[in-house]
């Protein structure tokens, strides 16, 4: 199934035969203090810097109506964010994963961020665009 937004992601999720649960890391994009001059200028205009972690979550698809209530739900944090990056995570046997392992999965996926690894993981911006980024080790970022 190809999922094409945020809508059809929570659809995707909530009619596979095994519990799924989404795995939500919100990021917010930020200059490195040894950034060039271009590099502020591109930043100041909107492009490049770093995705930084701000924040995680991870969610049943039943717990999330939409986008725009998850959204409304991340300000009450009182942290802002740039971009959110979206992992699902299969149970076996009609059981949820545990939550260790939904912690363990969501500490690799912050790593894998960090890492600049993220052209497996679903991106959308505040706005609710999704976006595909390419693995920073790919050159093309």
């Amino acid at each position: 199934m190809i999922v094409t937004g945020f809508k059809s992601l929570l659809d995707a999720a909530r009619q596979q035969p095994e519990p799924q649960r989404l795995l939500l890391v919100f990021t917010r994009a930020e200059l490195p203090d040894n950034a060039t001059a271009e590099q502020r200028a591109k930043f100041e205009q909107g492009e490049g810097g770093a995705l930084v972690p701000v924040m995680y979550v991870d969610k049943k698809p039943d717990e999330l109506q939409s986008f725009e209530k998850l959204v409304e739900e991340s300000r009450h944090t009182g942290q802002g964010w740039d971009m959110m990056f979206v992992g699902c995570m299969s149970g076996q046997g009609g059981r949820e994963p545990s939550d260790d392992t939904v912690q363990q999965a969501l500490e690799t996926m912050i790593m894998s961020i960090q890492g600049g690894a993220v052209a497996h993981l679903l991106a959308y911006r505040p706005d609710g665009e999704q976006v595909w980024l390419p693995d920073q080790s790919e050159g093309l970022a």
